[in-house]
């Protein structure tokens, strides 16, 4: 980089911010609030601050559930990437790496980049970059090179997928980091490919862990491939869902069946949600489940779910109180 790249760049970014392009680019938008939000000056020289080991640990701590799910995910993505002179990333919600995977040869160069546990990748600090912009965004992106706020971060391409946990709500990131010149477009796509698919399956491991004395099934996505996964327990209820199968049932965004993601989805007759034949529900055998699927539908009035299943309000009372149901 020749002494005249660091004005050029930061030139660069303020001429976008002032041509008013923020409205049309996502990136812009990205540089303009590492400008004007966060007072970040894209010729800064000094590198990403650093979380005490203390103050890791804590980090750690925070996200177990998300860490112990990772690791299998990790050391593939790395099996595949690292021999092309990458590293894996595992940051937290606040754009923190708090765990990665690295080539020991590698280690000495990504440590002076800040591409390190503990690091501040947040746009806060480091202002547009892979990891902090994710942070915000919660999409899939890729921030290459030049794409980078700070001049001194412009020989870095970063790609990151974000992660939701078992409640959908955003946990994390997983990044994908190299400072190598020769980094193709091609390439960076089979990198944004292997992350995301890595993203899933942290995903999914994450959400059998959170479920695991519950049956988990599949659920179809339009194109059909696998769109998500739901937690059903012992009564047929769906206890948990997926941010894509949230999506994909349309049960994520506060509406319908749903509730906002990040928090425990209201219980719900799996056959109401993904279909099949409920003409069977009635009461021979006195099934605790089909009480339970009854009240869910009549929204807890007794007297509607005794009039669905065909008895009186007061059988369906005795039968609430052998199977202690609360309504």
């Amino acid at each position: 980089m020749n002494g005249q790249a660091p004005q050029h760049h930061a030139a660069r970014v303020e001429a976008a911010i002032a041509s008013g392009q923020a409205a049309r680019s996502a990136l812009v938008a990205s540089w303009r609030r590492s400008s004007r939000l966060h007072h970040l000056d894209p010729s800064g020289r000094g590198l990403p601050k650093r979380l005490t080991e203390a103050e890791l640990r804590t980090a750690r701590e925070r996200i177990a559930p998300l860490l112990a799910a990772a690791q299998g995910a990790m050391d593939r993505l790395y099996q595949a990437v690292g021999a092309a002179g990458c590293c894996v990333l595992l940051a937290d919600g606040e754009g923190v790496p708090v765990d990665r995977r690295g080539t020991p040869a590698d280690d000495a160069t990504f440590q002076s980049w800040g591409l390190w546990t503990g690091a501040l990748w947040s746009e806060e600090h480091e202002g547009t970059n892979g990891i902090g912009t994710c942070v915000v965004e919660q999409r899939p992106l890729t921030i290459d090179r030049d794409q980078h706020f700070f001049t001194r971060n412009t020989l870095l391409s970063c790609t990151a997928v974000p992660i939701y946990d078992h409640e959908a709500a955003f946990a994390g990131v997983l990044d994908v980091s190299s400072c190598r010149a020769d980094r193709t477009d091609a390439f960076s796509s089979l990198i944004a490919l292997a992350a995301g698919e890595a993203a899933k399956r942290i995903e999914a491991d994450m959400f059998r862990r959170a479920f695991a004395h519950a049956r988990i099934v599949l659920t179809p996505a339009a194109d059909g491939q696998c769109g998500g996964l739901v937690a059903v327990d012992a009564d047929d209820l769906v206890i948990g869902a997926t941010r894509s199968a949230r999506m994909g049932l349309g049960i994520g965004l506060g509406i319908g069946l749903g509730i906002a993601p990040g928090r425990p989805l209201r219980p719900v007759p799996a056959a109401d949600l993904l279909g099949g034949d409920v003409a069977h529900d009635h009461l021979a055998g006195g099934q605790r489940a089909v009480l339970q699927r009854a009240l869910l539908r009549a929204g807890g009035n007794v007297s509607a779910a005794a009039k669905a299943l065909g008895v009186s309000r007061a059988t369906l009372h005795r039968k609430l109180k052998r199977f202690e149901l609360n309504h």
